[in-house]
This record gives C-alpha cells, structure tokens and sequence, in this order.
C-alpha cells in the first residue's frame, strides 16, 4: 500500500511523528517551537498556513487548551456565562484571557474544518463556554488513558476524530491500589509541581498511544486509500 502524507500538528516532541515514520509514512511535524530532536522532518509555525498541503491525515496533539478545557474555566467566567470571574491569575486581565479563548476557538475550528479526509484532535474535555463554539458536527472526544497502552500513568486524553476510528486499547495494565505508591507514581503528571517545563510534561504524548495511533489510524486510512 502506498504510505501516507500526514501532518503533526502542535508537536515538539517528535513522539507521534517517529512513530508513523517508522511505519513508511511520508510524515512531518508542525510548531512555533522547534522539534526537540532536531529532525529536518520538522516545519517550524503555524499548523493553520500548511493545512491546504494536500495531506492523507491531520493529528493535532497539543493544541492551545489551557482557556478551552473545563479546569480553565474559572479564569474565564463567573456563574452563569461571560460574567466576570471572581479572581484572574496574577498580571492577567480578563480582556487577554478572552483573547487566548478565542485565539484556541479559532485554531481548533482551523484544524477541524481542514480540507483533509482524516482529522485527530487531542485535546481535554472542553469547558461549556468552547462547546458553544465547536462546529455542530464535532462529535464527543473518545476518552483514553495511558495505561490502556502499556504506560504506567493516568492522564485522560481526548480526541476529537473525524474519518477515523476509535482507538482500541492495546496492553491494558491493571490499575495500582489507590493512594499505594505505584498510584501515586502513575499520578506523576498531575503532582508536577508549578515551573516553566510543567506544561511540557502535561503535553507529552505517551510512546503506547503513539504506537497504537500509527498502528490503528495508519492502517485504518491506508486500507480507505487503497
């Protein structure tokens, strides 16, 4: 069959690219950030100027969510909608902060609505103020976890899928004792204490899900290709 072209999007890490590449894709990552493996496999700016490229398939890994997500939402309302919330993060107006939604809103949108069969999105499960500014068809995400893939860690990861199928867990570990050591391990992602790397340890895709995505999804649309 004949490799694919597809895009990662919002990538740094180089995870979810290495991945299909091992498989023969045509493949190319995309951030304002360079790849942290220094791959030439790697476009540097903005997902949105590369997705008219003619690509097979589009993941988008780590979009800005920070102001789409449901933690977020008390930096951007009070009770009800669009009321001011009662307290703003340190040095931030509310004025930046709806700009940030709405620079996540429009970027999300982008890559939904790409001129590419595929589409992946992975993002948290949203806040009520984003789901009033999805598309109408965006459906539910599919919730997954680390360790349905062999990763010892908790972290629910969403993705928004459009031409593809759900993913299928692949190694599913069973689940430590809770509060026992290993449960607090796998809980490392969330204990990470404040500093300018957490947010990219938040990110970072798991090398299981990776696999499974390229396996599942790369297999899924080469048979649809063919």
């Amino acid at each position: 069959m004949t490799p694919l072209r597809i895009l990662i999007g919002c990538e740094t890490s180089g995870v979810m690219r290495r991945a299909f590449a091992a498989r023969g894709h045509d493949v190319w990552s995309c951030d304002v950030l360079p790849a942290e493996d220094g791959s030439n496999r790697h476009i540097r700016g903005n997902v949105r100027d590369y997705l008219d490229d003619g690509w097979d398939m589009l993941a988008v890994m780590h979009p800005p969510c920070t102001r789409l997500c449901r933690s977020g939402r008390r930096w951007m309302s009070g009770p009800g909608k669009w009321t001011p919330p009662k307290q703003l993060p340190r040095g931030r107006s509310w004025d930046s902060m709806k700009a940030e939604f709405e620079e996540g809103v429009a970027l999300f949108v982008a890559c939904w609505r790409a001129p590419i069969e595929r589409v992946a999105i992975e993002n948290p499960e949203m806040n009520d103020l984003a789901r009033d500014r999805m598309p109408i068809d965006l459906p539910a995400p599919q919730m997954v976890q680390p360790f349905w893939f062999g990763e010892r860690a908790y972290k629910a990861t969403g993705f928004y899928l459009r031409g593809l199928p759900q993913l299928s867990p692949t190694d599913k570990l069973p689940e430590p004792e809770r509060g026992s050591d290993d449960w607090k391990s796998w809980n490392a992602v969330h204990r990470a204490p404040p500093g300018p790397d957490r947010w990219k340890l938040r990110s970072r895709t798991y090398e299981g899900i990776a696999e499974a995505c390229a396996d599942q999804w790369g297999g899924y649309a080469m048979e649809a290709a063919a």
